[in-house]
């Protein structure tokens, strides 16, 4: 019923923006190559945003929201290709870890552990926009961490909280995720070094497998593996049962608050499968991403439904939130099942605006993959205000 609602909400104004979306994607598709090759030069030559005006409360420290350079932006296949599997890619990230120590010393956005029973979650903002976490055994006073990119943050954290770092999770080989693995672990002589042995993830010492469990005092997390983003990009499960809380998923790429990561290693088809792994995750599972794109991302999701009102609240409470320059971490799996376009592709409201007609045999699973690849499309054509 909620569906048909819904449906019926789009029309008006909703189906004119699904007019316009069919256009905007018709035109994307009818001139990828030469305005690939004109946004692969404009992302080198010029900031995505304007910056802001100055906030209104005095108290506030004054940031622009100019973003540093992103690698993972939309410059083509050959620069991809440079980034993971040359030298150069470790130099820009250095040159990006440069820049952000400078930029922001105390770290580009302010976040709030959470405290369970026996458990604590810490966040560590890094990079221009990344998010590492310290899991920590509160009782044991051992440590967990999850995609260290900047190890100076991370050791920090680590002192400040008095505890042992014995293993690092890395999602992915990205250089913004892995570019701590090698000082961390040098550091702290006994820390393991577990990721996917498909990712080439660097001083990886503990491959691990689909629905493999590392075990660090009372903490149990299960690596489940979602390809897409890259060929073995795993997401970590904290089970919660042990210090009966809510369980925690440390998504990488795969999943952000509204969004996904673009599929640089894979189909369509690959990251839906993943998609659809975690939303097999209970509704009150902590979503902990990998970066901070809430604000764009629920840009994003107005575009493409306009009339959820869901979206309409998050976003009023995210813009709350990044004006004084907090966290909008973590939210959960239950809150993006509503809003998350790339979570609804099963939904009737973007199926109408966007999804491709029924094949001849029917086949919703391939509709959805299809569904998705538009949302990644426009998505990378999406500018937010």
């Amino acid at each position: 019923m909620a569906a048909v609602v819904a449906a019926t909400a789009l029309k008006g104004r909703g189906a004119r923006n699904a007019r316009v979306l069919r256009g905007i994607l018709s035109g994307a598709t009818a001139n990828k190559a030469s305005q690939n090759r004109s946004r692969a030069l404009q992302s080198h030559s010029s900031p995505e945003c304007k910056e802001e005006p100055e906030p209104l409360s005095p108290e506030l420290e004054y940031i622009p929201r100019k973003r540093g350079k992103n690698p993972m932006k939309a410059v083509g296949l050959a620069w991809y290709s440079l980034y993971t599997r040359t030298r150069l890619g470790y130099l820009f990230y250095r040159q990006q870890l440069r820049r952000a120590r400078n930029r922001y010393p105390k770290g580009h956005s302010r976040t709030q552990p959470r405290l369970f029973n026996g458990v604590k979650v810490l966040p560590i903002p890094v990079l221009s926009d990344n998010y590492s976490y310290l899991i920590i055994d509160t009782q044991a006073r051992l440590a967990v961490a999850v995609d260290p990119s900047d190890p100076q943050a991370v050791q920090a954290s680590i002192e400040k909280e008095g505890v042992n770092l014995v293993a690092i999770l890395c999602t992915h080989k990205h250089w913004d995720h892995s570019g701590g693995n090698r000082d961390l672990s040098r550091r702290h002589q006994d820390c393991r070094v577990y990721g996917s042995p498909q990712d080439n993830i660097p001083y990886l010492t503990h491959p691990l497998c689909h629905q493999d469990v590392v075990s660090v005092g009372r903490l149990q997390i299960q690596a489940l593996a979602t390809p897409g983003h890259t060929q073995g990009h795993l997401v970590y499960l904290l089970d919660g049962e042990p210090y009966e809380g809510p369980s925690c998923l440390f998504s990488g790429d795969l999943l952000f608050l509204s969004g996904c990561g673009r599929t640089f290693e894979g189909t369509a088809e690959t990251m839906l499968s993943s998609l659809d792994t975690v939303l097999g995750l209970g509704d009150d599972t902590l979503l902990w991403p990998g970066h901070e794109y809430a604000e764009e991302n629920l840009g994003f999701a107005g575009v493409v439904e306009p009339e959820n009102l869901a979206r309409e609240r998050k976003m009023q409470w995210v813009q709350r939130q990044r004006m004084e320059r907090k966290s909008t971490c973590p939210s959960t799996l239950g809150e993006e099942r509503s809003y998350n376009p790339f979570l609804r592709t099963h939904c009737l409201v973007l199926q109408e605006a966007l999804g491709p007609s029924p094949g001849p045999t029917g086949d919703d699973g391939c509709s959805r993959a299809q569904l998705l690849e538009r949302l990644r499309q426009l998505k990378d054509l999406h500018k937010s205000k």
